[in-house]
């Protein structure tokens, strides 16, 4: 069976934070050795139409969006249209399943920005994580070990899988996290096997985001893990 290297959380200049050309970014995706990426521009699918139309060989581009709701942002590949803006994260579920999207959680417990499941004594907060398909357990761009240790600690608890991903939005972080998984996660029926079956995560955690952070506040590195 054949084995892909997945990075489903990706940013293009389509995103008002981001940096990269969209064909640029699959291109460097490929060279770093990724088989299949998704562009995931906040509340837009314009950067990951693009990189598809543009993609070189040996690389497959996944149509996805950041989509912020009113409770936080959710993760949704296989889009064929952008969703509304102003949807609760219930509503942009039932929003994006209807077109046959998957969706996962990004950087749930990252204070930094707007995620999802900051309170996690909110028992709403927490319900919802049984409506997706992954959570993000390692963020390239999270600045701080132990935000990516809670959510890891949470797809234990619940059992949903655990995905690591670049989040990246400058060509230095392509590339910096993805997860192997078997089989073609291509469409929605592939990713959702390989998220089922065996996975591992590669890159590091001294993150470009975290090397940053740690430069300035002179804290020693730590050592490369995966789950």
């Amino acid at each position: 069976m054949s084995v892909a290297r997945v990075d489903l959380h990706c940013h293009t200049s389509a995103s008002f934070d981001g940096h990269v050309d969209p064909v640029a970014l699959v291109r460097r995706a490929a060279e770093r050795g990724l088989t299949h990426v998704a562009i995931t521009d906040h509340d837009t699918i314009d950067g990951a139409l693009a990189a598809a139309a543009g993609a070189p060989a040996g690389i497959h581009v996944i149509v996805g969006s950041e989509v912020l709701t009113t409770d936080g942002d959710l993760v949704f590949v296989f889009l064929r249209e952008a969703l509304p803006k102003g949807l609760s994260a219930r509503e942009a579920i039932e929003a994006g399943r209807e077109q046959g999207a998957l969706v996962g959680i990004p950087h749930p417990f990252d204070r930094t920005r707007r995620s999802l499941l900051m309170d996690a004594a909110n028992p709403e907060q927490m319900a919802l994580v049984s409506l997706v398909d992954w959570i993000e357990v390692h963020n390239a761009r999270v600045p701080w070990q132990r935000v990516n240790d809670r959510a890891a600690d949470l797809a234990r608890r619940t059992g949903v899988p655990g995905i690591g991903v670049s989040d990246a939005h400058a060509l230095l972080e392509v590339g910096a996290a993805c997860t192997v998984m078997a089989g073609d996660p291509g469409d929605p029926d592939g990713l959702l096997a390989g998220l089922r079956g065996p996975m591992s995560i590669e890159g590091g955690p001294s993150t470009v985001a975290e090397r940053s952070w740690r430069s300035r506040l002179r804290l020693p590195g730590r050592q490369t893990t995966g789950i």
